[in-house]
């Protein structure tokens, strides 16, 4: 395998934004405890004892407490290079050991008679928790930054079919905030010499080949993109020779499009078996979503009453016709609704729809257009920063919409559907989704259907605050709305 010094090589980024995370949790929970003692005020004495050794007791309480914060967030694995960056373990891992730590606090504090310790828990519970997540999110977005521009990520060579790598080179492609960074690739063709198609990714030759190959291209992890060509027996001899430690090996499961909550891997004979939970749209968790739309869009519409009724003005004032543009679109269970939206487009857009036909960026089934003549001045100002999608709070206050779900279609569209495609139906239409924060109006037909499959059987209240969180990102970005 690679030399222990070719590995290192590439692992040094893992190392130093470890300690840039441990020097930044210091940092923050430092600020957060110090804020909370001024807040919530330490008492002056425990048990009577005012100093420790020259120390004031106050001083020694936050002292202990700050370093309680960042061993925890060690203990938790909050910095482990797999949470980081990307997803919501990382988040979910400082709130809980955040909540355990200060949970554990009060019980300690009220076991052991600590008076006039309430208020600087709760001080400390509270800004500790919003501290430390906004100073993961900004250390976050500066990784982000460094791998968008193709340093701090892992160097990957994929293994598996060429349909399977191919299809896996483009979604790391399209996601390099992931830290994947695609060297080379393995196949069970065996080519060599060539390139992944599309790309300018080496082929390097055969599975067999692999333990050169690796070297060759000094990857530190292996993706395996379909175990079809691999024999378990060679994954788990491919796992023993990478540097532990150091180099990584990461399987991709046939099971596709399968969200992680409803993945669990149950040992059985020996055997890691994968248990697949089947989705559910009933329960606490549907009634939980409701009232999050119920809420979400009234208070919504209370305060952007101003931008609604300057847009209002604006489109009316602007160009001739009405201020709401009216479409029919299919919901859940595959009823008919009338979704609303801004006019952007002048009063004769459908009739002209035809005209344009042959210029759609789309496929068969959705129509798209960059630079649409029938899109008025102020409509493409409107679709720039999806004001025009305002007034479909309205559908989601009256029931027929969401605030995250679907793309609601049209019933053209869904009259071109495929019989899996109709499973979107199982849930209400969303103003925004998946399909929204991963390219908006560049995505193609079949790329957008999978992502809202996806929402639909994978769908659950952390992932829908997650959604509107990077919906806003999405929004005010420069990509991707026409």
């Amino acid at each position: 395998m690679a030399t222990d010094s070719r590995v290192t090589r590439h692992s040094d980024w893992a190392l130093s934004y470890s300690r840039l995370l441990l020097a930044s949790d210091l940092v923050a929970a430092t600020a957060c405890v110090l804020v909370a003692h001024l807040l919530g005020g330490l008492p002056e004495q425990v048990w009577g004892i005012r100093h420790v050794g020259s120390v004031p007791t106050p001083i020694v309480i936050m002292a202990v407490t700050v370093v309680a914060i960042v061993l925890m967030l060690t203990i938790s694995g909050s910095r482990a290079q797999r949470y980081v960056g990307v997803g919501v373990t990382e988040y979910r891992r400082v709130i809980n050991s955040t909540l355990v730590l200060f949970g554990a606090g009060g019980l300690t504090a009220y076991a052991l008679s600590i008076v006039g310790m309430q208020r600087f828990l709760i001080a400390a519970l509270a800004l500790s928790l919003v501290g430390l997540v906004t100073e993961r999110w900004l250390c976050r977005r500066w990784l982000a930054a460094r791998r968008r521009e193709g340093r701090m990520s892992h160097r990957v060579l994929l293994v598996g079919s060429d349909d399977s790598v191919a299809v896996m080179e483009k979604a790391l492609r399209r996601t390099p905030t992931a830290g994947l960074k695609v060297v080379g690739a393995c196949t069970a063709s065996g080519a060599t010499g060539g390139f992944i198609e599309g790309t300018d990714i080496p082929m390097s030759g055969s599975i067999a080949n692999l333990p050169a190959a690796l070297d060759a291209v000094e990857a530190d992890t292996v993706v395996v993109t379909s175990a079809n060509e691999m024999s378990s027996a060679l994954v788990r001899e491919l796992s023993w020779k990478l540097e532990p430690g150091h180099q990584h090996l990461v399987v991709a499961p046939s099971l596709t499009d399968i969200g992680g909550p409803r993945l669990h891997t149950r040992p059985v004979a020996g055997l890691p078996l994968i248990h697949v939970e089947t989705p559910r749209y009933d329960g606490g968790k549907l009634y939980a979503k409701r009232l999050l739309d119920v809420l979400g869009s009234a208070i919504l519409i209370a305060v952007l009453s101003p931008v609604l009724l300057v847009t209002a003005l604006l489109v009316r004032a602007t160009t001739p016709g009405g201020v709401f543009f009216r479409q029919e679109r299919i919901g859940l269970r595959g009823d008919r609704f009338a979704m609303l939206k801004f006019r952007s487009m002048y009063t004769d857009a459908e009739a002209r729809l035809h005209e344009l036909a042959d210029r759609s960026e789309g496929n068969g089934v959705m129509f798209k257009m960059k630079d649409d003549p029938r899109v008025t001045v102020i409509g493409a100002f409107l679709r720039r920063f999806s004001l025009d999608e305002l007034p479909q709070l309205f559908n989601v206050f009256r029931g027929s919409m969401s605030i995250v779900g679907p793309r609601p279609p049209l019933a053209s569209e869904v009259q071109q559907y495929d019989t899996h495609v109709h499973r979107r139906f199982l849930v209400k239409p969303g103003i925004t989704g998946l399909w929204q924060v991963s390219g908006r109006s560049d995505l193609d037909w079949e790329e957008t259907v999978r992502l809202d499959l996806y929402y639909v059987e994978n769908w659950t209240m952390a992932g829908d605050l997650m959604i509107l969180w990077r919906t806003a990102k999405a929004v005010l970005g420069k990509d991707g709305a026409y």
